[in-house]
């Protein structure tokens, strides 16, 4: 017997046998001579206890009369299925339970330590659900609470049942104590309306204002298999798993199988490869005995032997009872090899199939011969249709995220802008519906204005040349050593020629690198050199070095590739520095007002920005957005630069960088081209942008040989006065910040093909930490210059 689970309770709760008793008192006076005196027998025994009549609240009452107790109930619990029935006398969602059958005792004794609790049920739905108790019976309402009660309780070998209970009232009695207050149709009505309002519940029924006299009993029966399949279901359903859900998958197969040392995991196949391969997603948690630590297995492996043929062929189950006993056929030793190092005594496979198409494999394993088979492999059908619909949601899944990231990296559309897509998109897909032809109307985005920046790495062309000739001239040196310093070559007759020809390559590096000079080399190499050097009988010694050389070429290219590596290193750092400064500020400024915004990694970082009003039209639009745009884009070049500074130290080819600006102020359109799939400005006057963006970075200070950008600089192009005096209240505001350094260089841009009367403003950027995670708006710059 236990203890009382919730303390509080609008019963007063009084154990009684009254209802019994009173029916043995007619079985006595009856003319049934043999059940007559077996009834005056037991009530002469129960006459010692009077209580059990009248109403037990001591419970000691019960442990002290077991015997009395038992014999009053024989006719509910019956001897003959004792062994077979889960049955107990209780007070009804309490933990007061006792005069157990012996199958009940036997649960109970193998659970060990172990106290009897409803599974999910709290104080507060105690309190609830006996109300409503009051209101069915007492009040002769008939409301509806049939969510299913569950004990969890472990077997021996730890393995979790599940058993559904079952209350029997017939001779229970509640009634009002004085405490009770009497409820109204309205106020019934009240509570039918408010299930989780606790507070409500204990006004209309304060603690111990009902009797409940009597007793109840319970009924369980074993729904394990039920209960897991559900459990499957509702696990395999959540998208992700509850930091307070011990629920696994692996402990509902072993509930399911009742295989303790059950473990499962799961292949996925892909047709299109052909391969086996881990679930895609972290939250799973599942691994695979077939994968073991790895990510993927071709299908054509032989690991699997002939077994592979039943899963993907004939997609029929494989049951293994006995590893061991399966390795000693031929052709299984491979596979028998694998599950023996991953302590695997019986296991089934069970391929997951959908429309004839193969999803995966569910491998269910043991370290314990004979538990798994070809018998209880027949459960796994009833659980099947859930995994299969699970398997085929994180199929669609991982196509989903393929696409995102496809879409992210390669096509992306930028979420400034993907509203107007997704209109035409559902336009498309309404009159798909309709059996209509639909003709995709052209993305156009009308009056908006232009921002382009970029930050460059100065003289990327002429380093590039310089490590190309670097690591070809250290080549040439290298095999020029080798046929000097071998005694086998030098006496080849050749061997003068190809010196000769080494040296001049050489002396051609010493001059211009020409387009073609760097292919003339490889081809030389690999056709006259190469043959030589790996043919040759040459000594060890000559060996070792010929080896080292051979060691130090690129795999592809057969040539050195140590300068343009450092350079190319070098390069990437940079890039990708710049580019996660620049896309981290963007997503600050889209807070300024939505604007599309693209970015190019070349031989250094470029941007464009568009914003006006038809980009986000639900939106009111005003210049002064324009405004802090610019001087958002012109800090960002500063952190760019400053980040670079930073980084420079830990180059491993030192390169320098320089900034651009193009002040834009006429509003343009632009337009998505379906076949590039990128947006590009859109008529014969815009394209006039478009020209000064590619010709700008080149351009010369007007009347000079000098390139209007310079490292660790500035430079802002524009065409009008009014520009210029915007960005010169910018600069003087950074400069006041302590961003921009005090000079200010001011020119003429040469003429460019078909553009003239630009100008430009060049500033260095301070070289400090100074304010460099600060972000100054417009409104900021207005307040500091007044």
């Amino acid at each position: 017997m236990n203890h009382l689970l919730f303390k509080e309770s609008p019963f007063k709760t009084i154990i009684s046998f009254h209802k019994l008793i009173e029916s043995l008192e007619e079985i006595a006076l009856s003319d049934v001579d043999y059940r007559s005196n077996y009834a005056k027998s037991l009530l002469k025994e129960i006459d010692a206890v009077p209580e059990l009549k009248t109403g037990i609240e001591d419970f000691s009452i019960i442990q002290n009369n077991k015997k009395i107790i038992r014999n009053l109930l024989a006719d509910l619990f019956p001897t003959a299925l004792t062994n077979n029935e889960i049955k107990a006398v209780t007070i009804p969602f309490q933990n007061i339970t006792f005069n157990y059958t012996r199958r009940f005792k036997k649960i109970i004794k193998n659970a060990g330590e172990f106290d009897l609790t409803i599974q999910d049920f709290n104080e507060e739905h105690f309190y609830v659900l006996s109300c409503i108790l009051i209101l069915n019976e007492y009040y002769n309402q008939e409301f509806d609470y049939n969510k299913p009660l569950f004990y969890d309780i472990p077997d021996a070998n730890g393995i979790i049942k599940h058993y559904r209970i079952l209350y029997n009232a017939d001779f229970i009695e509640i009634y009002p104590s004085e405490k009770a207050l009497p409820l109204s149709p309205e106020e019934i009505d009240e509570l039918m309306d408010n299930f989780d309002n606790l507070a409500l519940w204990k006004e209309k029924f304060p603690p111990e204002s009902w009797i409940l006299k009597g007793f109840g009993i319970i009924s369980l029966f074993d729904a394990t298999k039920e209960s897991a399949i559900s459990n499957l279901k509702t696990n395999l359903l959540k998208r992700y798993k509850e930091p307070k859900d011990n629920i696994t998958s692996e402990s509902i197969f072993k509930s399911f199988f009742k295989i303790p040392d059950l473990r499962i995991g799961i292949s996925i196949y892909n047709e299109e490869e052909n391969k086996f391969t881990k679930l895609p997603f972290e939250k799973a948690n599942i691994g695979s005995f077939i994968l073991q630590n790895k990510d993927e297995m071709e299908c054509c492996s032989t690991v699997l032997g002939f077994s592979l043929d039943k899963l993907l062929k004939e997609k029929e189950t494989i049951s293994i009872s006995n590893v061991t006993a399966f390795g000693t056929i031929p052709g299984n030793e491979n596979f028998a090899k694998l599950l023996s190092e991953q302590n695997i005594q019986s296991c089934i496979f069970t391929p997951v199939v959908k429309d004839s198409k193969l999803l995966g494999i569910i491998e269910l394993v043991s370290a314990t011969p004979r538990q798994l088979n070809s018998i209880n492999a027949n459960n796994l059908k009833l659980i099947l249709p859930s995994i299969i619909n699970t398997l085929e949601r994180y199929n669609t899944e991982l196509q989903n995220q393929i696409e995102a990231i496809i879409q992210r990296e390669y096509t992306a559309i930028h979420s400034s802008v993907y509203w107007k897509f997704k209109a035409e998109a559902q336009k498309y897909l309404y009159v798909g519906t309709s059996n209509k032809e639909h003709t995709f109307k052209e993305i156009v985005f009308k009056e908006v204005y232009p921002l382009y920046g970029q930050i460059d790495i100065k003289g990327s062309s002429e380093h590039r040349n310089n490590t190309v000739k670097e690591d070809l001239k250290n080549q040439l040196f290298s095999i020029i050593s080798i046929f000097e310093n071998s005694a086998f070559l030098n006496k080849l007759p050749l061997s003068e020629q190809r010196k000769f020809e080494l040296h001049s390559y050489v002396k051609e590096l010493e001059k211009e690198l020409k387009a073609d000079t760097e292919q003339q080399i490889q081809n030389y190499i690999e056709k006259e050199i190469h043959p030589i050097l790996m043919n040759s009988r040459v000594s060890d010694s000559d060996q070792e070095f010929i080896n080292a050389y051979f060691e130090d070429l690129d795999p592809k290219t057969k040539l050195f590739y140590h300068a343009r590596k450092k350079f190319d290193d070098a390069m990437g750092m940079i890039n990708k520095k710049m580019a996660v400064v620049l896309d981290y500020e963007q997503m600050e400024a889209q807070s300024i007002f939505p604007h599309y915004y693209e970015r190019f990694k070349t031989d250094g970082v470029e941007h464009n920005l568009y914003i006006g009003a038809s980009i986000a039209p639900k939106q009111p639009f005003n210049t002064l957005y324009l405004n802090n745009l610019r001087l958002w884009q012109l800090q960002t070049l500063c952190k760019m630069e400053l980040e670079h500074h930073r980084l420079k130290k830990t180059l491993p080819y030192e390169l320098d960088v320089s900034s651009l600006i193009l002040v834009f102020s006429s509003p343009i359109s632009i337009r998505f081209r379906m076949d590039e799939k990128r947006f590009d400005v859109d008529g014969t006057y815009n394209a006039r942008y478009e020209v000064v963006k590619k010709r700008i970075d080149k351009a010369h200070i007007k009347g000079t040989r000098e390139r209007i950008t310079q490292q660790e600089k500035i430079t802002i192009v524009y065409s009008h006065q009014s520009e210029e005096t915007e960005y010169l209240k910018y600069i003087k505001f950074l400069q006041f910040k302590q961003i921009l350094e005090p000079t200010i260089e001011q020119f003429e841009v040469e003429q460019l093909q078909g553009v003239y009367g630009l100008k430009a403003i060049r500033i260095k950027v301070m070289n400090t930490d100074a304010n460099l995670d600060s972000q100054y708006s417009y409104k900021e710059l207005l307040e500091t210059l007044h």
